[in-house]
């Protein structure tokens, strides 16, 4: 089954229910949010025949209905992180085809550098700031002009979604996937959760991330529920919400729910979070003290989730039910996988899926199942590395305990997560390398109790630079989005730990500064 018709039966069952809120009260039935992204459909088809539509905006409806446009058409939307530099979106834009990008008030700066150095046909203003751009049409006046019937011919028989996870070099890696693997992923959402037609779920976290699309925006349309998009994460803004609305679901990631256990333990007068029924997170490590504090201040309904964008929907969630006996726990592999935790190997080899670790040890996650894409667009030689005979390597580390649950524990290589974002500390060395005063540099996650883990650089100069003047380089650096940037450095004038290879020796620089 592919999404698009598990879409048209919440149209037609549901049709005057509310499917969308905004957090500035505008409300949108199924029927409204049907129309609309056909509208886009048509739109897009008209201006840029079956090339992708990119699209750069804060979690809104604009988005939303890009995202269900993309099954329509049965060619992708091409979901942009808002976080990323105009250099970096150029990049992704080119690699997914895009001649199309769809983008708000928010984000109009950026899009019109992107529009410019994609050299892109046609970019769609959803909002009311003034664009001064050729090529820029008002997205409003283009639905209307737009026909409100699906052609024939779409949707083709194409991908519907591309997504971008960063790699172990400064380019993005970008996926497609269709709309059968995008059905999976909903399915099984709603399945972790239980979600029916009387729920109402807050978005807080940015729609472009695999999980709250394919685990959360798409599961809940599926089931005919409403979904209220958060733009941009305010902690007492969420807890608002939640009360006036009698929200029932919350996505969140770790440092999100720290910030909101923080207002609801320091307020005088508590929000009600009592109607909270199920609260979703992942993205970074789950703490037995996370998991206590939000029974606490906010619910006692904690589902732990963990997946990775090239698996499309998440491979394990833990129900709250094991979480007092198994506290920590990602849980055991979620409806549509088989999971696997194998002895460790390089990067530049395969695992064994056959090497099965015992309760107790330590090795790592690989993963299989309808949900993995074919591999990644243009990128043969990292596709190699994750992708072999039916399974998908996760590089990350777990610990089977004697009852099967499994513990994150480490990565196979240094990438870390730092306030629910990816970091891989080679190419945030590589943009502070590119200072003049910089030899090298060593990038590493240090343990922090807000961001899970802090980005953290050692610096090797070779002239005269301090904390401040670097932290002012990585603000202005085009290929550096900001929540990469480090936000502690330490300079020191002797060069880093070798071994006789050539090969930096890490934890012993770490270790040397923060013993």
């Amino acid at each position: 089954m592919h999404y698009l018709e598990a879409f048209e039966r919440s149209v037609r069952v549901h049709g005057d229910d509310t499917a969308i809120l905004t957090d500035d009260g505008r409300s949108f039935t199924y029927d409204e949010f049907d129309r609309r992204s056909t509208e886009l459909t048509n739109a897009v088809t008209d201006a840029v025949g079956d090339s992708p539509l990119a699209v750069l905006t804060l979690n809104g409806p604009a988005a939303a209905e890009a995202m269900i446009t993309g099954h329509k058409r049965g060619t992708p939307t091409v979901q942009l992180a808002f976080r990323g530099t105009a250099g970096e979106l150029v990049d992704m834009v080119e690699t997914a085809g895009a001649d199309a990008l769809l983008f708000d008030d928010a984000n109009a700066d950026t899009a019109v550098d992107v529009i410019d150095g994609a050299d892109l046909s046609v970019g769609f203003h959803a909002g009311s700031a003034a664009v001064d751009h050729p090529d820029v049409v008002d997205y409003e006046d283009a639905l209307d002009a737009a026909a409100f019937t699906l052609p024939d011919r779409l949707p083709a028989d194409g991908k519907t979604n591309i997504f971008y996870t960063s790699g172990t070099t400064s380019a993005p890696k970008a996926l497609a996937f269709d709309g059968e693997q995008m059905w999976t992923g909903a399915y099984q959402g709603v399945m972790e959760h239980g979600i029916d037609q009387t729920d109402l779920a807050i978005v807080t976290t940015p729609w472009y991330h695999m999980v709250t699309s394919d685990a959360w925006l798409y599961p809940h349309w599926m089931a005919g529920a409403t979904v209220l998009l958060h733009e941009d994460f305010d902690p007492a803004e969420v807890l608002e919400l939640v009360e006036d609305n009698g929200a029932t679901g919350l996505l969140a990631v770790p440092t999100q729910l720290s910030l909101l256990n923080d207002v609801q333990e320091n307020a005088a007068d508590p929000y009600d979070t009592s109607t909270l029924s199920y609260v979703r997170t992942g993205g970074s490590v789950v703490t037995e003290e996370l998991v206590e504090r939000t029974s606490e201040f906010l619910s006692e309904h904690l589902y732990n989730t963990y997946g990775m964008t090239e698996g499309g929907p998440n491979f394990t969630f833990a129900h709250p039910s094991v979480q007092d006996d198994h506290p920590g726990t990602i849980g055991k592999e979620s409806f549509s996988w088989e999971l696997r935790v194998v002895e460790t190997a390089p990067v530049t080899e395969h695992p064994d899926p056959e090497a099965e670790v015992g309760p107790g040890e330590q090795g790592e996650i690989i993963a299989r199942g309808p949900g993995v894409p074919d591999g990644y667009i243009d990128n043969p030689e990292a596709e190699e590395k994750s992708f072999f005979d039916e399974w998908l390597r996760t590089r990350d580390v777990a610990e089977v305990d004697e009852d099967g649950f499994l513990y994150i524990t480490d990565r196979v290589d240094n990438m870390f997560i730092s306030g629910g974002e990816n970091i891989y500390p080679a190419e945030v060395e590589r943009a502070i390398d590119g200072h003049p005063a910089v030899a090298e540099t060593l990038v590493f996650g240090r343990d922090d109790p807000e961001w899970g883990k802090k980005v953290t650089a050692i610096v090797v100069a070779e002239a005269d630079v301090d904390a401040e003047e670097l932290d002012d380089f990585c603000c202005k650096h085009d290929g550096l989005a900001n929540y990469k940037r480090p936000r502690e450095y330490v300079v020191r004038e002797e060069p880093l730990p070798r071994t006789d290879t050539g090969t930096v020796q890490r934890q012993q620089a770490i270790d040397r500064h923060f013993d």
